[in-house]
């Protein structure tokens, strides 16, 4: 049997930079050298890409992979049929790709952008197409939508970066006239709860709306929901299955980057400490919203579970979450019977299919 050509791209220009190099650690370590022909491709902070010329992929978190004295440059051609070209010297070698596994989290991986590229170059590859990458990645669109689709989520409020910096007291006041203490800042289009704050009073309102217009021109302000954070793991294309429901206990303020990737301090919980009746809602609203935005390949949906009453809020949407080794969308994938290596088999297959 032929082997499928698999590209792995990384890095990329965006604040999830080091998420990625260790979610395609992961990836590139659940990928059978038996069946597959194996591409890594990393992306620089500076928009460089690297044909990695080795096969220790420990080295991509470190970033020691940018020095292996195999590298090459490379780059994806728009045109069909060229597939992915690496430079040596004068030459430039064509190698075709048959499916890219764009492990890209963020701006310019996740939004779109890169998807683009590759529809333009007729390369199948993991995860949604370009408008749902995008609508799921601008958090305010993902709230229009959802709200359409009749599933309860956070209050919120959209503000402007442009409205911050030129009458900043009209937007506290704004948002302190629709929302009671404590809310959530985030910029509207990163993951990673990269430029997230929660906000206990004014000064840090401010502080928090600073910070996140920083990171992007709309900003979203939501409404402080009491409840556990409950996260699921959906796939597929048209006929998309979720996960057994997880469960984060943060063991800070909020679930930050740092609570993610950086501390100790969190706790996850596999199946989540809800019933089966609640955790039933939580994955037909997660499929729901999946479906809604118009994904395919993967997703993982997360929400609150209000500690009275048992309400299941929407929380976000992320269309290529993470793939390191304490990520939640393989844990529970793992723990609903399907290891990582079949998982990422089973990705490729959707993209194929797609």
């Amino acid at each position: 049997m032929k082997k499928l050509s698999v590209c792995v791209l990384f890095g990329g220009i965006s604040p999830e930079h080091e998420v990625s190099l260790r979610s395609a650690e992961f990836v590139l370590n659940s990928l059978d050298v038996e069946k597959f022909n194996i591409y890594p491709v990393g992306i620089t902070k500076e928009g460089e890409w690297i044909r990695y010329g080795g096969t220790d992929y420990s080295l991509l978190p470190t970033g020691q992979w940018k020095d292996h004295p195999d590298n090459r440059q490379a780059a994806i051609s728009p045109v069909r049929g060229q597939g992915l070209l690496t430079f040596e010297g004068d030459c430039v070698v064509r190698e075709g790709i048959d499916v890219v596994f764009p492990v890209l989290h963020g701006e310019n991986g996740e939004d779109g952008a890169m998807q683009g590229l590759l529809q333009m170059a007729g390369i199948p590859y993991v995860g949604p197409h370009v408008s749902a990458s995008a609508v799921a990645m601008d958090k305010t669109l993902t709230k229009l939508v959802v709200d359409q689709a009749k599933i309860r989520q956070a209050a919120w409020m959209l503000v402007r970066s442009a409205d911050v910096a030129n009458r900043l007291s009209w937007v506290l006041d704004r948002v302190e006239n629709q929302f009671s203490y404590p809310v959530f800042v985030k910029p509207a289009g990163t993951g990673s709860s990269v430029g997230v704050s929660k906000a206990s009073d004014r000064s840090a309102l401010e502080n928090a709306i600073v910070k996140a217009s920083a990171y992007d021109k709309k900003i979203l302000v939501e409404e402080f929901i009491s409840g556990r954070e409950v996260e699921v793991a959906v796939m597929g294309n048209d006929n998309p299955v979720a996960s057994i429901c997880g469960e984060i206990d943060s063991g800070a303020e909020f679930y930050d980057y740092d609570a993610k990737y950086v501390t100790d301090t969190s706790v996850a919980y596999i199946p989540a400490r809800i019933s089966d009746e609640v955790g039933e809602q939580v994955r037909d609203a997660a499929v729901r919203i999946y479906s809604a935005i118009g994904c395919q390949g993967l997703s993982r949906v997360d929400f609150f579970v209000t500690y009275e009453g048992d309400e299941v809020v929407f929380n976000e949407i992320n269309t290529l979450p993470g793939f390191t080794s304490i990520s939640m969308f393989p844990k529970l994938f793992a723990a609903s019977g399907i290891p990582a290596q079949e998982l990422v088999e089973q990705l490729l297959q959707l993209a194929m299919e797609a």
